[in-house]
């Protein structure tokens, strides 16, 4: 009997399915050593995240000082959303807080302040963006 132009026989079914055992085998494999990689350089890549101060506030355009608050607010809005009916409390994010420094302001209100506190307080530029707000 003959399938796909290969002759058909009990010895080439039993090479084939392990063939595919092998290939399932060797593909855990991978996904397994791709998870334990991911899962290790988690912490690697969370220790490099810098947090903006007024150092790299000051120095910055004002286009970027706005992509920076403009990615902080739709984070601190997906945040929100997220948790819904059930927020965290200031102890345990800074959403809360964040929230509460930025209602009623625009992100141009929001720019204006922070520039004002950092010329205010040359001394403390080495204090993160988000503390101020």
């Amino acid at each position: 009997m003959q399938r796909g132009g290969v002759r058909y026989s009990p010895a080439n079914q039993t090479s084939m399915e392990n063939q595919m055992s092998m290939n399932l085998q060797i593909r855990a494999a991978m996904a397994a050593t791709c998870i334990t990689l991911a899962m290790a350089a988690g912490p690697i890549r969370a220790a490099e995240i810098q947090m903006v101060t007024g150092e790299q506030w000051t120095t910055s355009s004002e286009a970027v000082k706005k992509a920076y608050l403009v990615g902080l607010a739709n984070m601190v809005q997906l945040q929100t959303a997220y948790q819904g009916a059930n927020p965290p409390s200031e102890a345990q994010s800074f959403v809360p807080r964040l929230t509460k420094g930025m209602q009623g302001q625009t992100l141009d209100s929001v720019r204006d302040g922070l520039d004002r506190w950092y010329a205010a307080n040359p001394a403390k530029l080495k204090r993160p963006v988000l503390d101020i707000i």
